[in-house]
């Protein structure tokens, strides 16, 4: 396939790209970092080929937890091919513990723990800045039905449900996450995009020290330094943490 003349979509952090087959996509992961509305830009080495495997490993873990993805393979280190899906124009955001604009916005302390999740919907639109919605906002706009909404909520707390869980065995805090989704041909909602360091903020649970603690994209938003480091960094953790759970499913078997 000669991606280079298929060219569906650039964004900040992926090229889409037409394929041979009409309801797959190719994205290919960027090592292009932005931050602040892509007011502030930059580069982190090997981000791509980093965030596209931890995206698999993850969308890997969901599906077999029941959560339905738009993730096929990865026919190379930096890309994947996914299912074409009609993306919702919300960004759901998922957070346990207070921290970047829901302190800003309400004066909670950084790090406070939250008595349950909170789901938030933010309009995917840069003009605007990405304006949270309430639920009423979003129905007079017609970006979801009432019943999709409600799909929409229950899935990104059970995925939350999911993956603090798997983080946590990885020494790792999740402290909240973005996330999207879109419907299939069928009708059926599906995660996609990605889960990485860039959409989630994740905490190393051993350490105490709010800037040395950090190790997702807010290094690069903060001027924190050793980003690239952090990302692999949590790479390895999930790589460790999938091999020992297919270890013991192994013995499982064996017994």
């Amino acid at each position: 396939m000669s991606v280079g003349k298929n060219l569906l979509y650039e964004g900040k952090a992926k090229i889409i790209y037409i394929t041979d087959e009409p309801e797959i996509l190719l994205a290919h992961f960027k090592d292009d970092a932005t931050a602040f509305n892509a007011q502030k830009r930059g580069r982190i080495v090997g981000k791509g080929e980093i965030n596209c495997k931890i995206s698999q490993l993850l969308f890997q873990y969901l599906e077999e937890r029941g959560i339905r993805t738009h993730f096929i393979d990865c026919p190379a280190p930096n890309q994947m091919r996914v299912m074409r899906v009609q993306i919702f124009p919300l960004e759901v955001v998922v957070r346990n513990i207070a921290a970047g604009s829901l302190c800003q916005q309400t004066g909670l302390p950084l790090g406070t723990v939250l008595k349950q999740p909170l789901v938030e919907f933010y309009y995917k639109n840069d003009q605007l800045g990405d304006p949270l919605l309430t639920r009423d906002r979003l129905l007079l706009m017609e970006l979801a039905t009432p019943e999709q909404l409600d799909q929409l909520q229950q899935q990104a707390l059970e995925i939350n449900h999911h993956l603090s869980e798997f983080f946590q065995s990885c020494g790792i805090t999740l402290v909240d996450f973005k996330l999207e989704f879109g419907l299939d041909t069928q009708g059926t909602i599906r995660l996609a995009d990605e889960i990485s360091p860039d959409t989630c903020r994740l905490w190393n649970s051993s350490e105490t020290d709010p800037n040395n603690r950090v190790m997702d994209k807010d290094r690069f938003r903060r001027d924190l330094g050793n980003v690239e480091n952090a990302y692999q960094q949590v790479l390895e953790r999930i790589q460790m943490r999938i091999q020992g759970l297919e270890v013991r499913g192994q013995e499982k078997g064996e017994l």
